[in-house]
C-alpha cells in the first residue's frame, strides 16, 4: 500500500495500469478496501439496484470513470473525478491546471445555496390586491413553507424571503409568488418544490385564485460561484496569449461561437456533475439561462492580460449542486466525493467551476496553437494509454 499523500501533482498517470492508478486514488483518498472493489468495478451497479432508481430499466449503461490531477483550488490540491465518453476532456483539464499551478492554481468562490421556488396563481378576482395581500402575509407564508421540515430545515435553512409580481399574457393575468430557500448542503429541487406545494392552499386562501404551477425554478441566479486563474506568458508564449484573447472577443460578438465556447465550459463541469451524483440538465439549464441573463448570449469564461502579460481567466456560473439527497447518495458518486475532499456544497461548486474554467482554458490553447483535431490526436493518446503491467 502506498503512503497517504494529498497531492493532486501526478505526472505520468496514463503511464501506469488501471490497478496502479487506483493504488494512487487510494492513497489520496483513503478509501477502504470495500471502496476500492466499487470503483474497479468488482461491484457493478445491478439491474436489479437500478430498477430501484429509474422506471422501466432493461439494462446498465456504462461509462468511464477518470480522474484529473494538478488541480489546486483556494489553496489545496484536489484530485477531480470526472465521468464522461469524450476523449482528451480529462487530459485536457489536467494539462490546464497543470499550467494554473505554476501561478497558484485557482482561486474560486460562491454565494449562498439559495434557490427559488414558484408558485402560479390563476383566476384571481382582483391580481394586483392579490399580490398586496400575498406581500402582507409573505411571514406566514414562509412558516408555513418551512413548517414542511426535514433535514433542510433541521439544519438552520428554508423559506428565506418571497416576492411576487401579476403577469398579463394572452391567457388573462396571472400571480406569480417566488420564495427564496436556502437548501444548506443540498440541490434542493425536491424540498423546495415540496414546500411550494404545501403553501398553495394558503396562497389561493388569501388570493381566492387557483394555484397551478408549483415547481423549482432552475434559474439559479442567486447560487453563483465565481473562479479564476492565472497562465503565464512565459509557459504560453506571446502568440498564444494573443490568439485566445482574440478567439474569446469571436465569442463575445458572435452567439454561434459563444455557444461552442460554453459548451467546452459544460464538458467539465457536466463531467464532475456526472461522477458526484448531480443534475448536470439542471446545471446546463441555469448555466445557459445565466448566460443570456443581460439580453443577449454572452461568454461565461473571459479572458484578460495582466500587466506582466500573463493570461488571467474568469468564471462566472451558477452551480445548483449538492452533496446530499437524490443521487448523490449512489455508493460510487459518494466514493467520487471522497476522492474530490468536499465536506461541503460550497466547496464542490468551487472545484467544479475551476474545471470548467480549465477545460474552456484547454479548448482554447489548442484552437490557437495545434487546433482542435490534432489536440484530440495529442491528448487522445495521453489519455486512454496505459502500460502493459497487470
Amino acid at each position: 500500500m502506498r503512503e497517504h499523500t494529498t497531492s493532486s501533482e501526478i505526472s505520468g498517470l496514463y503511464k501506469l495500469s488501471v490497478h496502479e492508478r487506483l493504488e494512487i486514488v487510494e492513497s489520496c483518498g483513503q478509501l477502504t478496501n470495500e471502496e476500492l472493489e466499487t470503483l474497479s468495478a468488482t461491484k457493478p451497479l445491478t439491474v436489479e439496484e437500478a430498477s430501484q432508481m429509474l422506471e422501466n430499466v432493461a439494462g446498465i449503461f456504462p461509462l468511464p470513470l477518470s480522474i484529473a490531477t494538478h488541480f489546486r483550488v483556494n489553496g489545496r490540491d484536489r484530485l477531480v473525478p470526472m465521468v464522461t465518453e469524450e476523449k482528451s476532456i480529462v487530459a485536457g483539464a489536467s494539462y490546464a491546471a497543470k499550467l494554473a499551478r505554476s501561478a497558484g492554481g485557482f482561486t474560486a468562490s460562491c454565494t449562498e445555496p439559495r434557490m427559488v421556488g414558484q408558485v402560479q396563481i390563476m383566476n384571481c378576482p382582483s391580481p394586483d390586491e392579490a399580490e398586496r395581500r400575498v406581500v402582507r402575509e409573505a411571514q406566514g407564508i414562509l412558516e408555513k413553507a418551512n413548517a414542511l421540515g426535514g433535514s433542510i430545515v433541521g439544519l438552520g435553512g428554508g423559506g428565506r424571503s418571497l416576492e411576487c409580481k401579476v403577469l398579463r399574457t394572452d391567457r388573462g393575468s396571472m400571480l406569480i409568488v417566488d420564495i427564496t430557500f436556502d437548501t444548506r448542503d443540498a440541490m434542493g429541487a425536491r424540498f423546495v418544490t415540496r414546500a411550494c406545494e404545501s403553501v398553495a392552499p394558503f396562497l389561493e386562501e388569501i388570493t381566492g385564485g387557483r394555484a397551478l404551477a408549483k415547481i423549482v425554478s432552475n434559474f439559479a441566479v442567486k447560487r453563483i460561484c465565481k473562479a479564476g486563474a492565472v497562465w503565464r506568458k512565459d509557459l504560453l508564449g506571446d502568440g498564444t496569449v494573443a490568439g485566445i484573447l482574440d478567439v474569446c472577443e469571436f465569442a463575445i460578438h458572435d452567439k454561434f461561437r459563444c455557444v461552442t465556447h460554453n459548451k467546452g465550459i459544460m464538458n467539465g463541469i457536466d463531467a464532475v456533475a456526472v461522477a458526484t451524483g448531480n443534475d448536470f440538465r439542471a446545471i446546463e439549464a441555469a448555466a445557459h439561462a445565466f448566460a443570456c441573463r443581460e439580453g443577449r448570449y454572452v461568454p461565461l469564461a473571459k479572458y484578460f492580460q495582466d500587466d506582466d502579460g500573463n493570461l488571467r481567466g474568469e468564471i462566472e456560473i451558477p452551480l445548483p449542486v449538492g452533496i446530499v439527497g437524490g443521487s448523490t447518495t449512489n455508493p460510487v458518486a459518494r466514493i467520487c466525493r471522497k476522492i474530490l475532499g468536499v465536506n461541503s456544497v460550497t466547496e464542490l461548486a468551487e472545484i467544479m467551476a475551476a474545471v470548467g474554467l480549465a477545460q474552456n482554458f484547454a479548448i482554447l490553447r489548442a484552437l490557437v496553437q495545434e487546433g482542435l483535431e490534432g489536440s484530440y490526436r495529442r491528448l487522445s493518446g495521453v489519455g486512454v494509454r496505459t502500460s502493459q503491467k497487470t
